[in-house]
């Protein structure tokens, strides 16, 4: 028998017998058509660039550390967080807290709040800096884990230009050799 005093929804093509609690609907993206999504991811990704690049500007400044500690870490939440839209803010937590992408993710989030720290409250340029760094290259790692076999070979890319530039004899400084069998 049928209960008329719970209104049915569909979610996902399937019919519920009661509403969505609010935080429920307000956390799963795919409430949203696929144009607006894609729409505000698009915003946020580009806007969270144009932050990174802009704080990156302001670096130059006197001064300009907190304001380039703050923009590029700004940024660098916006770019991440563009992909919610996407995907939905629980999936995205989900993925990112994968075996495959923990390290990556935990070092990010460390050095997020570490940049603001070390420019904001410590007061060590060259630290803030660092972290910015160490922001880059753990979003640039990241970001590789979502494309298949991209880390594998940028490992072997990596290894090939180590191979090759340790065959390579560099010319020593100090070494006034001559050549064999001159004179």
């Amino acid at each position: 028998m049928r209960d008329f005093k719970s209104p049915c929804v569909l979610y996902h093509g399937t019919f519920l017998r009661r509403p969505l609690p609010l935080w429920r609907e307000v956390l799963d993206a795919s409430t949203l058509s696929f144009s607006t999504r894609l729409k505000w991811f698009a915003i946020c990704f580009v806007g969270g660039i144009f932050f990174s690049i802009l704080g990156t500007g302001l670096l130059w400044l006197p001064g300009g550390i907190k304001l380039f500690a703050v923009f590029y870490t700004f940024g660098n939440i916006a770019a991440l967080a563009s992909t919610c839209f996407l995907m939905g803010p629980l999936k995205q937590l989900k993925k990112m807290f994968e075996t495959t992408r923990l390290l990556a993710t935990v070092i990010m989030i460390l050095c997020f709040v570490f940049t603001l720290c070390a420019a904001l409250w410590w007061h060590k340029k060259g630290l803030a800096v660092l972290f910015c760094i160490l922001q880059f290259l753990s979003m640039t790692w990241y970001s590789l884990s979502y494309i298949p076999y991209a880390r594998l070979t940028f490992f072997a890319k990596g290894n090939a230009l180590l191979k090759e530039l340790s065959r390579k004899k560099l010319p020593c400084k100090g070494s006034h050799s001559e050549p064999e069998g001159g004179g």
